[in-house]
């Protein structure tokens, strides 16, 4: 052995592995239905260090390269570990201006990938990042950089449109967002209260105060002035659409426009926002989506102990909804009806039922689930006096230009084809995603890209993000990362 082996320290021990969840408090079941408080609670400062505590800090951080937006969860969970929560809070902001919005609602890509879900449960990255918040400094300002005079316009008030005004405002671009509605956050904006509410949204659009970026809202790009104008009267050298899924896809049954049929996003907006909404004791919701969980769960609330049941046309394993907000529903009564899709709404000046078909499942469909396939006089009805609709969303492209070739994905939203999202109009960019990180993920990838185009239009090469909260690091990937994981 050689002295310099002999004198060398020894490797420290690998941190030990526990499997077991510092445990999330719930409201009870029975009190929660009541109303629109909150089900999850915040972890204790605490609780909190001693989660934090469970993250063996793996070299490679497969949380980060399965987030979206390559949120440096790791880094704030080992700050929490150590107590520092104002560091955790700095970190969690310094790439995240929908923080607060997303450590209670996102689902959380980042758990799915975390290495100790292989022997346990994965580390509640989510709720140490609300933890971060909570207990940290973060009524903080983003800052932007030295102006560079130059103006782009966004279309959509969403996840991704805010994500956009944020990457683009900290590098010193002017930034106008049109919202055709009075309220910010897109569909966030359906969320029902019990996962977060308007003053969430309204918490990290503070942070952007000291950014050059104005909001224009009750203003619907392409109805109230011509798309185009943007760019040839108003002088804006860029634009990124963002506007999303905002209307509701229809199920093209008879019966459809029978009193007591509701489509799902109307329905929660209506709620959130305070407007009256009637719903009967026998409340059918038809979709397995996310929207359909937060109908059927919401409905459970106005119904004043009404009975509600979903109905999906596929089984348990084929529904795309998030399975925390599955088992929150199968916790509340909410009666599952699988394999079963609806023919008919039953009823004259009311709905009096749903008349619905067994399916049994064939070979996988283009996006590899099983197919429902008919079973024949297979037919039933259920009774109920209200039926809501939740099969999907639709994009609203009225007055948008049809030369810029966008493509419509399969759950609906437009974006541009081309690299970073561009469209066939070069300087016009679009883009979305299929949860509000996706969105915002999608959103940061055509930054890059507008950055690129407008830096070239004043001869520079676009640097790498700025750090927004003004320190001098410039945004780069946390040591050991690889490539992103998408699920």
């Amino acid at each position: 052995m050689t002295p310099d082996a002999a004198a060398a320290p020894p490797k420290p021990a690998p941190p030990k592995l526990n499997p077991v969840r510092v445990p999330i408090a719930e409201e009870p079941v029975g009190v929660r239905t009541q109303d629109f408080r909150e089900v999850l609670h915040a972890y204790s400062k605490e609780d909190a260090v001693l989660e934090a505590k469970r993250c063996i800090q793996c070299r490679r951080p497969w949380c980060v390269e399965a987030c979206p937006i390559t949120q440096d969860c790791r880094e704030y969970i080992r700050l929490i570990a150590d107590g520092n929560f104002d560091g955790a809070a700095r970190v969690t902001l310094r790439e995240n201006p929908l923080a607060t919005c997303l450590c209670k609602v996102c689902y959380h890509y980042c758990e799915d990938a975390c290495v100790v879900k292989k022997k346990g449960v994965p580390i509640a990255i989510r709720h140490l990042k609300r933890a971060s918040l909570e207990y940290g400094s973060s009524e903080l300002a983003y800052v932007p950089s030295k102006p560079k005079h130059q103006r782009v316009a966004v279309v959509g008030a969403g996840p991704a449109g805010l994500m956009m005004a944020w990457e683009l405002a900290v590098r010193g671009y002017s930034v106008t967002v049109f919202e055709q509605e009075t309220r910010y956050g897109g569909l966030m904006q359906t969320i029902p209260a019990y996962r977060m509410t308007d003053a969430d949204v309204e918490t990290d659009r503070r942070r952007f105060r000291d950014l050059d970026v104005a909001f224009v809202d009750g203003t619907k790009v392409g109805r109230d002035f011509p798309f185009d104008k943007l760019v040839k009267e108003d002088g804006y050298q860029a634009v990124f659409l963002a506007i999303g899924t905002p209307n509701h896809r229809s199920l093209g049954v008879p019966g459809e426009k029978v009193p007591g049929v509701l489509p799902a996003l109307d329905f929660l907006k209506d709620v959130n926002q305070g407007r009256p909404v009637t719903v009967g004791k026998e409340v059918v919701v038809i979709g397995g989506g996310d929207v359909a969980m937060d109908s059927v769960r919401t409905a459970l609330r106005e119904s004043h102990g009404g009975r509600v049941t979903l109905v999906y046309r596929r089984s348990r394993q084929e529904m795309p909804a998030d399975a925390e907000e599955v088992h929150g529903a199968e916790q509340e009564g909410i009666r599952f009806y699988f394999l079963k899709a609806p023919i008919q709404i039953v009823g004259n000046q009311h709905v009096e039922g749903l008349v619905v078909q067994t399916m049994e499942l064939g070979p996988p469909d283009a996006g590899g689930r099983r197919s429902p396939i008919p079973v024949p006089h297979s037919e039933e009805t259920i009774p109920c006096d209200t039926v809501i609709i939740a099969v999907g969303q639709k994009t609203d492209l009225t007055g948008i230009d049809s030369g810029l070739d966008l493509k419509l994905t399969s759950q609906g939203w437009p974006e541009g084809k081309g690299k970073g999202f561009e469209t066939a109009v070069p300087g016009i960019f679009a883009a979305g995603g299929r949860s509000v990180v996706y969105a915002m993920g999608a959103a940061m990838e055509a930054a890059n890209a507008i950055d690129a185009y407008l830096s070239a239009k004043r001869g520079e090469t676009a640097p790498p993000r700025p750090d927004p909260l003004g320190g001098t690091e410039t945004f780069h990937l946390p040591a050991g990362y690889t490539s992103p994981i998408r699920v």
